[in-house]
């Protein structure tokens, strides 16, 4: 089981009170792990990534053991603490303004 930590406003829309824990078939990978939460809560679809290019949308980022993900290639594999369950897969709302 992989657990995703979700900023407030996406727990909200996918109406989830904590983190979800999701089974992802093959490789765990950024691309597997958004494939997998976008299937099971649908109301997610369009948030995180766009729907078209499936690229990350501007102000979500990705951490996995306090490692940021966000630039990193969709195809890169979680850590092994993630796949195990050990650590969450956070998705964050990141800010900005000054």
């Amino acid at each position: 089981m992989i657990r995703v930590v979700l900023p407030y406003h996406l727990r909200t829309l996918a109406r989830v009170e904590a983190e979800v824990q999701l089974e992802v078939e093959g490789p765990v990978t950024v691309r597997s792990v958004l494939d997998a939460l976008e299937a099971r809560y649908p109301a997610l679809r369009g948030t995180i990534r766009d729907h078209g290019t499936l690229k990350r949308r501007p102000f979500v980022r990705f951490f996995a053991c306090k490692e940021d993900l966000s630039l990193e290639p969709p195809e890169t594999k979680l850590p092994a603490e993630v796949v195990s369950g050990t650590e969450p897969f956070l998705i964050v709302g990141a800010m900005a303004g000054g």
